[in-house]
């Protein structure tokens, strides 16, 4: 089916608007598109990085979202103990280059500046 013959059909079941483009689904089968053995390897390595990444930028951002919602209950105490763990994790992202040093200070910076305010 063409892609114009998707968008064009008048009988949908999702709820996706018309003239929208649906959403791909992830294949659920592996494509191996890697030819030699190293190149393989090299493919197996950065989908055990990604995941392991997306773990560590996951529990950063649970971190970070804890202190916002210490500073939405006014409770300054549990804010500041939040944040000492948030900046910690924060800081450890950078060190494995997950998020830039730049936007790490950015974000610190935001969240004690929220702190401060209460």
């Amino acid at each position: 089916m063409i892609l114009a013959e998707v968008l064009s059909a008048p009988e949908r079941s999702d709820k996706v608007p018309l003239g929208c483009v649906p959403r791909v689904v992830p294949v659920t089968e592996e494509i191996e598109l890697a030819n030699t053995a190293q190149a393989k390897k090299r493919a197996r390595q950065a989908e055990k990085r990604r995941q392991h990444n997306t773990g560590l930028r996951s529990r950063m951002r649970t971190q970070i979202k804890q202190v916002l919602q210490a500073v939405k209950g006014n409770d300054k105490t549990t804010a500041q103990a939040a944040f000492k763990t948030a900046s910690s994790a924060i800081d450890r992202n950078v060190n494995k280059g997950l998020i830039h040093k730049n936007a790490a200070a950015r974000y610190k910076h935001r969240l004690n500046a929220r702190i401060r305010a209460l």
